[in-house]
C-alpha cells in the first residue's frame, strides 16, 4: 500500500511538473518573467493569506479523509446511497455499463492529471500576475464549499456509484493500482455535495475574473469535463452533481456581494 501511493505520488508528480512547463508556456504573460525579486516578495506577501488559507483547507480535508471520517461513517451506521439510489435508480450504473474505452481513457486523465494540476496551478497564476480579486475569490469561495459540505460528509455518508454496485473501477482500468493513492485523498463515501463539481465550477469562475482568455477557456473545458467524468465514470449520483453546482452557484452569488472589485 504506501510503495503504491509513494510511487503514484513520483508520478503524478512528474505529470504534474510537464503540465506546469505547458501552463507556463501557453498562459503565463512574458512579462513575469522579468519581474524584480523585490516586487515579486511584495506581490508574495500581498498574497500570502489567501495562499495559506488554500493550504489550510486542503490541510483539513486530508486530516478528515485519513483520521475522522472512518469512526464517523462507523458510528452513523447507515449508508444513504441507497435512499439515493431509490430517487436516481440506475441512471449512472447505465453509464459503467455502455463505456467507450477512448471515452474512459480521456475522463480519468482529466479526473486524475488535469484536475488537481488546476488546484494548484491556478492560484500560483493568480499569485504570479498579482490579481487579487481572483485570488480571494478562490480561497475564500473554497473555505465556504468545504465548510458546507463537511457536515454531509461525516454525518451523511453515501457510498460512490461503482463502490455501491460493486463493479471495477474506471480508475484501476486504465491505470492499475492508482485507486489506493486516489482514497489518500478522498473517501468512498464523501459524495454529497460533489466537491470535484462544485471545485471546478468555482476554479473556472475565478479565472474568468483574471481576464486571461485563454486560461479561461481551459478551465471552462475543465469544468465540463470534471463535471461529465463523474457520472460517465460512475464515480458520482446525479444528486451529488447537481448539489455541488448548486453549492459553488451559491458561494459565488455571495462572494460577488462580498468581495466585489477589490
Amino acid at each position: 500500500m504506501v510503495n503504491v501511493v509513494e510511487t503514484w505520488l513520483i508520478v503524478l508528480g512528474l505529470v504534474n511538473i510537464i503540465l506546469f512547463i505547458i501552463g507556463l508556456i501557453i498562459f503565463m504573460p512574458r512579462e513575469i518573467y522579468r519581474t524584480d525579486i523585490a516586487d515579486f516578495y511584495e506581490t508574495f506577501k500581498r498574497h500570502l493569506p489567501y495562499v495559506l488559507l488554500i493550504v489550510g483547507v486542503v490541510f483539513f480535508h486530508l486530516v478528515e479523509v485519513n483520521i475522522v471520517d472512518a469512526p464517523v461513517t462507523e458510528w452513523i451506521g447507515t449508508d444513504f446511497a441507497y435512499d439515493i439510489q431509490n430517487i436516481e435508480g440506475d441512471a449512472v450504473f447505465w453509464f459503467s455499463q455502455h463505456w467507450a474505452p477512448v471515452l474512459v481513457y480521456f475522463f480519468v486523465l482529466m479526473y486524475i492529471a488535469v484536475y488537481p494540476f488546476t488546484l494548484w496551478f491556478l492560484p500560483t497564476y493568480f499569485l504570479a500576475v498579482d490579481k487579487k480579486r481572483p485570488m480571494k475569490t478562490f480561497a475564500y469561495g473554497l473555505l465556504l464549499i468545504y465548510a458546507v459540505a463537511l457536515p454531509f460528509y461525516l454525518f451523511m455518508p453515501i457510498t460512490n456509484v461503482y463502490k455501491f454496485y460493486n463493479i471495477e473501477s474506471a480508475l484501476n482500468t486504465v491505470i492499475p493500482t492508482v485507486e489506493s493513492f486516489f482514497y489518500v485523498t478522498t473517501t468512498q463515501n464523501n459524495c454529497l455535495p460533489s466537491l470535484h463539481v462544485a471545485t471546478s465550477i468555482l476554479i473556472a469562475w475565478s479565472v474568468r475574473l483574471a481576464g486571461n482568455k485563454k486560461l479561461s477557456y481551459f478551465a471552462y473545458f475543465c469544468m465540463v469535463s470534471v463535471i461529465l467524468s463523474v457520472v460517465y465514470l460512475a464515480i458520482h449520483w446525479i444528486t451529488d452533481v447537481i448539489c455541488g453546482a448548486l453549492l459553488a452557484i451559491v458561494v459565488i452569488f455571495l462572494l460577488n456581494h462580498l468581495i466585489g472589485d477589490t
